[in-house]
Order: C-alpha cells, then sequence, then structure tokens
C-alpha cells in the first residue's frame, strides 16, 4: 500500500510541478488610444509562488496624467486558474497598494494535442477581481 501511495504522490506532484513551469514568466499588455494616451500592465510570476505587478497609464487630459500603481503578493494554480492573494500585513506598503485577494485569471495556451496552424497566444484572462479595472484583461505572455 505504502508503495502505491508514494507512486501517486509523485506523479501528481510532477504534474502539479510542470503546470506551473508552463505558467511562470513575464506577462505585458500595451493599449493605446486615439488620443495618444496609453495603459501598461506588466505581471510576473515567479517560480516561489509569489508574484509583482505594475500599472502605467499616460492619459493625455488626466489629472494627473501619468499613474503607477503597483501590487504583489501570492499565486496558485488548480485546474488553469490562477488565484491570487495579498497579505495585508507583508504585501502592502507606500508604493505596493493594489490588493489582488479574490483575483482569478485563466491560463490559457495552445493544447500540445492540437496540430493545427491556428495560433494561440499564451495569455492570462482575468476572470474575476475586486480591482474594477482588470476584469476581462488578457494579458500576453512575453
Amino acid at each position: 500500500m505504502k508503495p502505491i501511495f508514494t507512486i501517486l504522490f509523485l506523479i501528481s506532484s510532477l504534474t502539479l510541478f510542470s503546470q506551473t513551469e508552463n505558467v511562470v514568466g513575464n506577462y505585458k499588455l500595451i493599449l493605446e488610444t486615439k488620443d495618444s494616451s496609453s495603459f501598461e500592465y506588466e505581471l510576473t510570476l515567479n517560480q516561489d509562488g509569489t508574484f509583482s505587478f505594475h500599472y502605467y497609464s499616460n492619459i493625455k487630459q488626466g489629472i494627473p496624467p501619468e499613474v503607477n500603481k503597483y501590487g504583489k503578493g501570492n499565486w496558485t494554480i488548480k485546474n488553469n486558474v490562477i488565484s491570487f492573494l495579498s497579505d495585508k500585513q507583508k504585501d502592502f506598503d507606500e508604493k505596493y497598494t493594489l490588493d489582488f485577494t479574490n483575483t482569478k485569471a485563466r491560463f490559457v495556451t495552445k493544447s500540445p494535442r492540437d496540430k493545427s496552424e491556428e495560433i494561440i497566444k499564451t495569455q492570462l484572462k482575468f476572470l474575476e477581481s475586486e480591482i474594477f479595472w482588470m476584469r476581462r484583461i488578457d494579458i500576453d505572455k512575453i
């Protein structure tokens, strides 16, 4: 019984590790408007389960015209859905003010079994967030 349990545990661990490997990396989205305003989203998912996020906006008629916002915390993945969590005690300071708690994003990539010519970008599709401007944002992996 012990060998069977050990083998099952190792197989599940390898599966989780390989899924995490694909997700880890840098993601970026740049949006520009006709009036030359721009919005940039940068997200880094680290191997150790931490993340950092930077949002930059340059709105020509905005007050102030340039805005930088930062967030950080931990992430986990289950069934290609990444859940973000920010700890109010250690992840917030004067610079890091965005709370990613209750934020979820789907990891999208082309299946290795898909042999078609269709190009599918590896990206994160944000599904839920208490940060209202993060909902429905798709950030491409770079």
